[in-house]
């Protein structure tokens, strides 16, 4: 059986520090990114909005794009941001 999933970056304020990760729960990810749930890189460094999310209907396809996407240059992804969300606002709501 093949689930689907998600590439999303989250942040701590415009053009903040950059998170990329893909999954296939994206509200509870989000959640736990905002909450502080999980140990590790966003909570270390408060990232808690979420400004890009791309659904993808394989989760091998996820993964494959979040990879190219951590190959990307800053400006890129922030280019991909700008493209989808221009005032980087914080998506959560929209992804319930």
């Amino acid at each position: 059986m093949q689930y689907g999933g998600w590439v999303y970056i989250m942040t701590n304020r415009r053009n903040g520090t950059l998170y990329v990760g893909v999954t296939s729960r994206m509200a509870a990810r989000a959640w736990e990114h905002r909450t502080g749930a999980v140990p590790g890189f966003t909570k270390k460094y408060g990232l808690k909005l979420l400004v890009y999310a791309e659904p993808h209907d394989r989760i091998e396809a996820a993964i494959h794009r979040e990879k190219a996407i951590k190959n990307w240059t800053r400006a890129r992804k922030v280019r991909l941001i700008e493209s989808a969300n221009p005032d980087w606002k914080d998506l959560y709501d929209q992804i319930l």
